[in-house]
């Protein structure tokens, strides 16, 4: 097969290579997958510089997030594997910039219908947290005014369609025109660009009598400016530090607007809370098939081939990009996406 191998670790994304390597041999209990798209994330950045929680030893397959094909299925597994060989499926492995990947079953999912490999391969990661964070977390309801923050990214556009499904009323931040533009194209009702001062006060403005927004989904690090739009009872969630600071906040504002600050770690939920991650997934292949959910993947610019990983990896890392930046990965040759 062909990948993108770690031996040492690289100062950015122009260091990596795409070499021949074996194809993975999948353990009795594991899938082996070819690989037809593959999803970058910000966390690919950090993990091939050194920089990330969880560094596999030496040597390594870069990537996480990929859809494709069962080339083989578990022969050793306690009940029936769920997936036979030629099933579509996505999922996220350690590996995923590679033509094939070896991964258990509960790191895979099937292919939504009529969804294509490109969408597909973005899914995994930013669509369950979205969805944890909305319905698990905050509990979102319909009339509730939902403040999404950095909404044409990966997560920000899953968060917009999500909360627009249980019927809110979606106020998204964005830098420029363009994602503002994308964000109301997922189904933001409004679109605020959050490099103005005084965005909270134009979010709080387009509430009804100016009484601020129910809810805050938070991947940047402004929940304290956030404060400052938030409704009475508000619920704030805390998703990631996207903009490099972790905050420190005032909690009298928090006592004072009564509100709940609420953190969202969903790669954790497979460990201490299992029956909420399928509850999870159930709900988004429902919303998947009533077609109020769909891919999020990077159009304005096409990636194909694994030489064009660290091209797609510079767009995302440069804000250059919106939703998920999604390489294609032929295989035998040829493109089947």
């Amino acid at each position: 097969m062909k990948g993108i191998q770690i031996k040492e670790y690289v100062k950015g994304p122009d260091d990596l290579r795409v070499t021949e390597l074996p194809t993975p041999e999948p353990k009795p209990n594991e899938y082996l997958v070819a690989i037809h798209a593959s999803a970058t994330n910000f966390f690919d950045l950090l993990q091939i510089r050194g920089k990330y929680q969880q560094q596999p030893p030496f040597p390594w397959v870069a990537g996480s997030e990929f859809s494709g094909v069962v080339v083989s299925a578990p022969t050793k597994s306690s009940s029936t594997p769920k997936y036979k060989v030629g099933d579509k499926v996505f999922g996220a492995a350690q590996g995923g910039y590679a033509t094939h990947v070896a991964c258990t079953e509960d790191r895979l999912r099937p292919m939504p219908k009529g969804w294509s490999f490109q969408d597909a391969a973005g899914v995994f990661v930013t669509a369950p947290t979205s969805y944890a964070g909305l319905v698990v977390r905050a509990h979102i309801k319909q009339g509730d005014w939902v403040l999404v923050h950095a909404a044409a990214g990966g997560v920000g556009l899953a968060a917009v369609q999500i909360a627009k499904a249980f019927g809110a009323t979606v106020i998204a931040t964005a830098g420029t025109q363009h994602k503002m533009d994308v964000a109301k194209s997922f189904g933001a009702d409004y679109a605020v660009d959050y490099k103005q001062k005084d965005w909270p006060e134009q979010v709080k403005k387009l509430t009804p009598k100016g009484r601020g927004v129910d809810i805050v989904y938070d991947p940047v690090g402004l929940v304290a400016q956030s404060m400052k739009c938030t409704a009475w009872n508000g619920r704030l969630l805390v998703i990631g530090f996207a903009a490099g600071e972790i905050e420190k906040l005032a909690t009298n504002r928090v006592l004072l607007k009564n509100v709940s600050v609420v953190g969202l770690y969903w790669g954790m939920y497979a460990v201490h809370e299992p029956e909420t991650e399928e509850k999870v997934w159930e709900g988004l292949f429902k919303l998947m098939d009533e077609g109020k959910y769909r891919g999020t993947a990077f159009t304005d610019k096409e990636y194909v081939g694994l030489e064009s990983v660290p091209a797609a990896l510079k767009a995302l890392g440069g804000r250059d990009s919106w939703g998920k930046v999604v390489v294609k990965v032929p295989q035998d040759g040829q493109s089947k996406i």
